[in-house]
């Protein structure tokens, strides 16, 4: 690329920067207007108590929470997130900073005219705290009041581990302010300087005057030393930026934005008690030629309940799968108990905790949203990830790598049954952040999938492994020997290499050409082992159990696919005939195609007067004899239906329906009446209403 002349460079400059203040424009005046609606109290909050460490995303987050229960919970989940001590009753963190804050307020505000948390030394008090020395230049007719503060030991919040921060009173007079080696320079330190931006010449007398603050006004960082002599360091206006974005480094904000999707999915109790972690999702295809998502998430922490020498919790999980339009495709809500004896307790509490899962998913792109609550201590995470199944087609494809740090080879008849990360014959052990040891074999696990035989035969399997980037490693292997049809595993020792970033590539490679390849990442540590989690994984039923067929006509019927519902549901219906849910799911698909009566034939087994169906059925199978004209029998089965399980506005309505259609206008206004009592928002039931009255 030929460089860019100056000038065009800075006027580009230039209009980025305008651009991005237009931008942003939008965004700060809602801001403001939010903060305009704030009560007062928690106005104050956000300007006065946490301004100075709040970071962006949090309060974006404050300003659009509409009531103030949320504000509090907000608050609490602020404090909760900077707590170094969460077991114990007193929060430190909130503690020191409400002490900083008085101290500003009685010590550093005492010669300006705003509080002294709002001053230059107040903010920086509140930062980093109070500084290991202070040096104080006053009362001198040579050069104007200064401090220097020297701090060290803050390499945890990514400092040097000891710097200078310098504060004086410009022109002799006014507040102290926090003092810039390039933006004052030492001239700004002199009283009666009249030379100028001269940096060397006030250095020099500077440095005759007071030789401790001389060596400060160029560089804030003892013994750097990375400007030239006479002129300020551009590595202290960079530390200088770096302490005023601490507060919102050191902070894992995301939080904030988890506080804001889920405080209406999940109670009160939980809502600020969020905890962040790692996920891990694969999509693999199962021999029987269908799709399943596996997945892995390794909370920061798992908290449980003692009682003598038991440990235990229970987890909530909630999955949803939806289209990028927000279509509920799939949805589950599974009870996971955690129970451990005290010498199990002892062993995990050394290694993280890991919740492995799977299940099945038609083809389509879609959005993967898992939510988990830990009922011991209120706490709850979350994973959201776009998920793509593929649709079939005749091309060569390859699934992404997983990388295992351990692979079981498993006796055909486990194999069959289903695990999360089970691919052909072999268990792999993964684990989501993808760290090894150089003790560790990696397994690189993959599927070649839609290979003809021909392509199986002369196809080659390549495995290229990249440090930082660069080649490093190269495997190429013959396709046929791996004895698995499509499944790729690959045991690659780590022994020889160095720590460091790499990328795993794997191709599909016919007579020389690269046909397909996927990627995946992995870091070496210089660690010699790594902590492996403990897993909570449910094994499920071998593919030729008929939920699968049921969950995929499930989905393709959310979909609005019901031609193709149907073959998956009948399919799963034959394997388990006496299943009054799967009769229901067909059912609706043959009310979705237009066929009543394949719906009232299907469901007039489990309706039987000697039995108790459930809700649904009673009401689906009414719906369907209703669609058919047999008004009279749909009215009986929707007596049954409040008699077992009470009157819903929907039921009434449906009622009245049967009773319109049998000519008993009475009783359908009565139907309608007692629907509108239960549910008066119903435009169209007002009309029939008023239509009947007349």
């Amino acid at each position: 690329m030929a460089k860019m002349p100056k000038i065009a460079a800075a006027l580009l400059g230039t209009a980025i920067l305008f651009a991005a203040v237009v931008l942003a424009a939008p965004a700060a005046d809602g801001q403001k207007a939010a903060k305009a609606k704030l009560p007062e109290t928690y106005k104050k909050w956000l300007d006065d108590d946490v301004v100075d460490i709040i970071a962006p995303m949090e309060r974006e987050v404050f300003l659009k929470l509409q009531a103030d229960r949320e504000r509090d919970l907000f608050i609490e989940a602020f404090w909760k997130q900077r707590d170094p001590n969460p077991d114990t009753p007193e929060n430190e963190a909130k503690t020191e900073h409400y002490r900083r804050l008085a101290y500003a307020d009685r010590y550093l505000g005492r010669d300006a005219p705003r509080q002294g948390r709002k001053t230059d030394r107040g903010r920086y008090y509140i930062i980093l705290g109070e500084p290991n020395d202070i040096q104080r230049y006053e009362g001198k007719s040579s050069t104007y009041d200064s401090e220097i503060w020297f701090y060290q030991d803050k390499a945890s919040l990514g400092l040097p581990a000891g710097f200078n921060v310098v504060f004086f009173r410009e022109n002799g007079h006014g507040e102290y302010r926090l003092y810039s080696p390039i933006g004052d320079g030492p001239q700004a330190l002199l009283a009666g300087w009249t030379s100028g931006q001269d940096y060397e010449s006030a250095y020099e007398r500077l440095k005759e005057l007071e030789p401790e603050l001389a060596n400060v006004s160029l560089n804030l960082v003892p013994g750097e030393h990375d400007s030239q002599y006479g002129r300020p360091s551009m590595s202290s206006e960079m530390l200088l930026q770096r302490i005023e974005t601490t507060p919102a480094r050191t902070i894992e904000a995301r939080y904030a934005r988890k506080f804001l999707e889920y405080k209406d999915r999940v109670e009160v109790e939980y809502s600020a008690n969020y905890i962040d972690n790692d996920c891990l999702i694969k999509v693999f295809q199962d021999p029987a030629g269908f799709y399943l998502v596996h997945y892995a998430v390794e909370p920061r922490r798992l908290s449980v309940n003692q009682y003598d020498d038991k440990f235990s919790t229970t987890l909530k999980v909630n999955g949803r799968v939806t289209t990028p339009d927000g279509r509920l495709v799939h949805q589950f809500d599974k009870t996971v108990p955690v129970s451990l004896t005290e010498a199990e307790m002892k062993a995990a509490s050394r290694t993280p905790f890991d919740l492995h899962d799977l299940f099945p998913l038609v083809a389509g792109d879609y959005s993967l949203s898992v939510l988990i609550k830990n009922e011991s201590s209120k706490e709850f995470t979350s994973i959201e990830q776009a998920l793509r199944i593929p649709s079939g087609g005749t091309a060569v494809a390859l699934t992404q790598p997983l990388l295992a740090y351990r692979a079981v080879k498993l006796d055909p008849a486990a194999a069959r049954k289903m695990k999360a990360f089970r691919l052909g014959q072999y268990q792999l052990y993964a684990q989501p952040n993808r760290v090894f040891a150089k003790q560790d074999t990696v397994a690189v696990a993959f599927q070649v999938n839609n290979a003809s035989e021909a392509l199986r035969a002369s196809g080659e399997i390549r495995i290229e492994l990249l440090k930082d980037g660069q080649p490093f490693r190269d495997i190429r292997r013959k396709n046929s020997d791996y004895p698995e049809p499509g499944v790729i595993i690959e045991p690659v020792s780590l022994a020889d290499f160095p720590p460091a970033h790499y990328t795993v590539r794997v191709s599909f490679v016919n007579e020389g050409a690269e046909l397909v390849s996927a990627m995946e990442e992995f870091d070496l540590s210089f660690a010699e082992a790594i902590p492996r989690p403990w897993v909570s994984s449910r094994v499920l039923a071998d593919v030729s159990d008929p939920v699968y067929q049921e969950t995929l006509g499930s989905q393709l019927f959310n979909l609005g696919r019901a031609a193709e519902a149907r073959v998956f549901l009948e399919r799963a219906l034959a394997k388990k005939p006496g299943s009054e849910e799967t009769a229901g799911n067909l059912a609706r698909v043959y009310l979705a195609l237009q066929d009543p009566a394949a719906a009232a034939r299907l469901l007039a087994a489990f309706v039987d007067p000697q039995k108790t169906p459930a809700y649904d059925t009673l009401v689906l199978a009414a719906e369907a004899l209703k669609r058919n004209k047999d008004f009279e029998g749909a009215v009986g089965l929707l007596d049954r239906a409040v008699g077992h399980y009470g009157i819903n506005a929907a039921v009434m309505n449906a009622m009245g329906e049967c009773y319109e259609g049998q000519g008993k206008r009475r009783e359908a206004l009565a139907a309608y009446e007692k629907s509108l009592q239960l549910s008066p928002d119903q435009p169209e039931i007002k009309k029939r209403t008023e239509a009947l009255k007349k």
